[in-house]
């Protein structure tokens, strides 16, 4: 089984290191790992082409955002099962792909979905966000699973359609409502926790952002024909105070 494991970057010259390094450090042999870079302006290109022997495709131009990068990705990808590591995320260990693996040889499913760490700069642990309670139900509230915990099969882009990109910082969302509540694709969950991610991604940025991201799932939700409460969507902090104490 080969895994395709992409990673979109723009200006990233102070973390992309730690993640190809990641990458290159698992113990899976296996692996197609493409770089979408947005035409950095900083060292970012300089240290992709010294690990250049690490990475099986990697391109640099001008995209449309970070949604357009990913869907740039996709279709370069030539690999079983796909999955997502930010440029400033890690994976949690160096057997994490060999574990995803044995996963997705064991259970006939299209997706799997699994778990994230979360860190300060320091390295210190905030919390896990685990999908082990979630379901696709729990979409109409607001809750989904951390995007970078799920491996998709990459027949499933061709069959029902890449990242939208018409939202701003909402479009996994849709996605994962597209597959997961509107098509009913197939998916377990894991257990592993792939990543280890630095706190404040680009949905996680304060009032303004989750404010902007609500109107995003109740957008998300509609195209799809999802009946929802608009007020319980609102509500959906909740799921991130329950997410902290049972950390």
């Amino acid at each position: 089984m080969k895994i395709t494991i992409i990673t979109v970057c723009y200006n990233s010259a102070a973390t992309l290191e730690k993640t190809i390094l990641s990458v290159a450090g698992q113990t899976y042999a296996t692996i197609e790992y493409i770089i979408v870079d947005g035409n950095s302006k900083d060292r970012t290109l300089d240290i992709i082409k010294n690990h250049e022997d690490k990475i099986a495709q990697w391109i640099s131009e001008p995209d449309k955002g970070l949604y357009d990068a990913m869907n740039k990705g996709i279709a370069m990808a030539t690999g079983d099962v796909i999955g997502i590591l930010n440029s400033d995320d890690t994976f949690n260990s160096n057997t994490v792909i060999e574990e995803i693996v044995a996963f997705h040889t064991k259970n006939t499913i299209d997706a799997s979905v699994g778990n994230i760490m979360q860190h300060k700069e320091d390295g210190k642990i905030v919390r896990v966000y685990s999908s082990k309670y979630w379901t696709p139900e729990k979409l109409k509230i607001g809750f989904m699973p951390p995007h970078p915990s799920i491996f998709f099969k990459r027949e499933l882009f061709d069959r029902l359609g890449f990242y939208e990109l018409d939202f701003i910082i909402g479009a996994d969302y849709e996605l994962i409502t597209r597959f997961f509540l509107k098509r009913k694709i197939s998916w377990k969950y894991s257990g592993i926790t792939t990543t280890a991610m630095l706190v404040g991604g680009l949905s996680s940025s304060g009032t303004a952002s989750y404010n902007l991201i609500t109107k995003e799932i109740q957008k998300a939700l509609l195209m799809n024909g999802i009946i929802f409460s608009p007020f319980k969507i609102k509500m959906r902090f909740v799921w991130k105070i329950i997410g902290f104490l049972k950390k």
